[in-house]
């Protein structure tokens, strides 16, 4: 039986770990100072007492300084309408996208959903700041979002966080009403929100 050259063996197994280790992502270089964390009620904490929403235990896991830039009631396009304003104004390293629930319940198609994020993500990364979209799906829960928001953030080469109500939505001691989080779940959406985010921002 012929031999591997160990050299080669080794050079296989390194590029492999390259690709495991971390995905492409848009302006790793980013200078800014801060994370944003933009969206809707979700971002904005509704549910929770001042000081409890995600962004603020996530502002306790980073060294950076997280905004909280979350709007009770607001869709992808109310989003884009104060884009400039609530983020680019800031010029920070991430923001962290988290747009969908009112969108659907508002009955905006999904490909306008998409198609709002798009430009968001666009707008943010022309001035070299990084991108991560959320994903608000759990199990059966806007499902028919998840893939969407998967492959923009692969196109758009932001990081993908994903799932992050799984286990949320269907735990009555996890939420504040039918649908949003309490001070527990919001918790839990910033350890996988710093899980996913973690590597990029070191």
């Amino acid at each position: 039986m012929k031999r591997i050259n160990p050299g080669i063996l080794l050079i296989i197994f390194s590029i492999a770990l390259c690709g495991c280790i971390k995905q492409e992502i848009k302006n790793l270089d980013a200078k800014g100072e801060s994370i944003i964390c933009f969206g809707d009620s979700i971002t904005f904490g509704y549910g929770a007492a001042p000081g409890e929403d995600y962004p603020t235990a996530l502002g306790k896991m980073v060294k950076l300084t997280v905004i909280n830039a979350g709007v009770d009631g607001d869709t992808s396009l109310a989003g884009l309408e104060r884009l400039e304003q609530d983020v680019l104004s800031k010029k920070p390293r991430l923001v962290i996208v988290e747009f969908c629930g009112n969108d659907f319940l508002k009955k905006i198609p999904k490909e306008t959903t998409v198609k709002n994020l798009s430009e968001i993500i666009d707008r943010i990364q022309a001035q070299g700041t990084m991108v991560a979209l959320v994903d608000i799906s759990a199990g059966m829960f806007f499902r028919e979002y998840r893939a969407a928001f998967k492959r923009l953030a692969e196109k758009k080469q932001a990081i993908f966080i994903p799932v992050v109500l799984n286990k949320i939505i269907t735990n009555p001691a996890m939420k504040s009403d039918f649908f949003h989080p309490n001070a527990r779940g919001y918790k839990i959406i910033a350890r996988r929100v710093y899980n996913a985010i973690e590597k990029y921002i070191k």
